[in-house]
């Protein structure tokens, strides 16, 4: 499985952690290169895994998304978390312990990392607009709300009221069951007028003011729950 990888040009400059960053349903694209460099001048040491390596790791544009189906329909959540597994496991032969490592998500990848953040445990979790979490995507993909009473992971989730995917009825759902059931520390928070895709600058929904926003309450909280790497 290839995976995109970016570290820390300034050289001694103390590590804030490791980062696994989950791709968008449009792939390992330009956008989430982008992202995974900026991890890395954030500090991190961060990789992207192409998670539709099964079918040729393509990447897309955001233009025609009948291109993505047939690697989206080729995913499983098994799948996902072998894939990233094995991202977490190069980053603990990279000297990183599971309490040190992070994983961060966008579409697609919003999901996964609450699959990760209920199955795994890291030291942190983030996930941007990620659908299917309380009603499930397919037979593939079911809902996630079952994991929520044994989460091992701190688990931070950022969603935009004017996403059409995702209802704000089932982000308050969320909420509630992470409130309620959760044994993590965990946090929901909503952009009143955002859409779907509101971090990414390369998509018409960009919103500048809720990816800034977003990004900041990211860093805030990876510092918080990633264990300090040793200096």
């Amino acid at each position: 499985m290839p995976c995109y990888e970016a570290l820390p040009e300034t050289e001694g400059a103390p590590y804030r952690g490791a980062v696994v960053v989950v791709q968008e349903a449009f792939g390992v694209n330009a956008h989430i290169e982008d992202v995974t460099r900026r991890f890395a001048a954030a500090g991190f040491h961060a990789v992207a895994p192409h998670l539709f390596h099964r079918t040729g790791s393509p990447a897309f544009g955001y233009d025609d998304f009948s291109q993505v189906m047939p690697h989206m329909q080729a995913l499983s959540d098994d799948g996902i978390l072998d894939d990233v597994g094995a991202a977490v496991g190069y980053l603990q032969g990279a000297g990183w312990s599971d309490g040190q490592i992070g994983v961060v998500g966008f579409c697609m990848g919003g999901r996964v990392t609450f699959l990760v953040a209920g199955t795994m445990p890291l030291g942190a979790a983030v996930g941007f607009y990620g659908g299917g979490i309380v009603s499930g995507r397919s037979e593939a993909m079911p809902s996630l709300l079952g994991l929520v009473a044994e989460m091992p992971t701190p688990w931070l989730g950022l969603f935009g009221d004017a996403d059409p995917g995702i209802p704000v009825e089932d982000v308050e759902r969320l909420r509630e069951e992470l409130a309620t059931h959760a044994p993590v520390d965990t946090e929901i928070v909503r952009y009143p007028g955002a859409e779907h895709g509101f971090h990414c600058d390369a998509r018409p929904s960009y919103s500048p003011e809720a990816a800034v926003d977003g990004w900041r309450r990211t860093l805030e909280w990876l510092d918080a729950h990633l264990d300090a790497p040793a200096q």
